[in-house]
């Protein structure tokens, strides 16, 4: 008796120690791949990161295959097989940029929405459930789901964080913040604050559409920059005496450069193409 007692005494002391001198262990926050992260922000959420990383791999096979079927050189092959990997990550990267663009547009009228259905006295879960039937299109789907995890869990809160990760947007980031805090505090200037942010997303769109429009010949000028000069090898990859000079040392240390500066370029021309994008809050 008198060892359990000091054996369970030396465990609270050992536990005492461990409070005192240790910090406690806390689980660090699961991060979101970039793949998957650009995934959901196209829409594609039915297609999971192996599975992109395999359709990268057989567009690398299939651009080399081909490359070698041309030319009949295994470092043009080995070169469009590179190329063609990263396809599927660029126009990934593009159907994004297009999802957020289109998004923007929708974002006032589903403001609008809200604020109408609030004043009308339906509550929150109401009044974004009710999107799944009246909302832009787009967003019908996603508000579907919101609607669903809600009857499924009763949980306000965790159907609202669902309903951010699927849509991936920093605009939707900020609605669902507001909407979360206006139910966890109370408050009665929702209908006022969303009012306000209705006015300032449609005054934004309006801004990024016409910066985009003057900025759209840049990044077009930089896709065809980059392409055509390796269209043009593709092509003199057919003739013997080109496909020759090429397999040197001297022609495989030019098409490396050529790669490199191509890739700097590119980076370069879309940087001062592209308008900054917005932070997600809930990422």
């Amino acid at each position: 008796m008198i060892a359990f007692f000091a054996l369970l005494g030396g465990l609270g002391l050992a536990v005492l120690v461990d409070w005192l001198l240790f910090a406690p262990w806390v689980r660090a926050p699961k991060r979101r791949s970039a793949i998957k992260g650009a995934l959901l922000q196209a829409g594609m959420t039915n297609v999971t990161p192996p599975k992109f990383l395999m359709i990268c791999l057989v567009c690398g096979v299939a651009s080399g295959l081909l490359a070698l079927g041309l030319t009949g050189a295994w470092l043009f092959a080995l070169l469009f097989f590179s190329f063609g990997i990263f396809a599927p990550w660029a126009f990934l990267r593009r159907q994004a940029s297009k999802r957020r663009a289109a998004l923007q547009e929708q974002w006032p009228e589903v403001v609008d929405h809200l604020r109408s259905a609030i004043r009308a006295g339906l509550s929150l879960p109401e009044a974004l459930s009710q999107l799944a039937t009246v909302g832009p299109k787009i967003l019908r789907p996603l508000f579907g789901d919101f609607a669903l995890d809600y009857r499924a869990t009763a949980n306000f809160n965790v159907a609202l964080e669902q309903l951010g990760e699927r849509m991936a947007d920093p605009v939707a980031d900020k609605i669902l913040t507001t909407l979360r805090i206006t139910r966890e505090v109370g408050g009665t200037h929702l209908g006022h604050t969303l009012a306000t942010l209705s006015a300032f997303l449609r005054d934004d769109v309006r801004t990024r559409g016409e910066l985009a429009a003057r900025q759209s010949w840049i990044v077009s000028a930089a896709r065809l920059a980059v392409a055509a000069p390796w269209i043009l090898l593709l092509i003199l990859g057919t003739q013997d005496a080109a496909k020759d000079a090429y397999m040197t040392a001297g022609g495989v240390l030019v098409l490396g450069l050529g790669v490199l500066i191509s890739i700097v370029c590119y980076r370069i021309m879309l940087r001062l193409g592209t308008l900054p994008a917005e932070e997600r809050v809930l990422s």
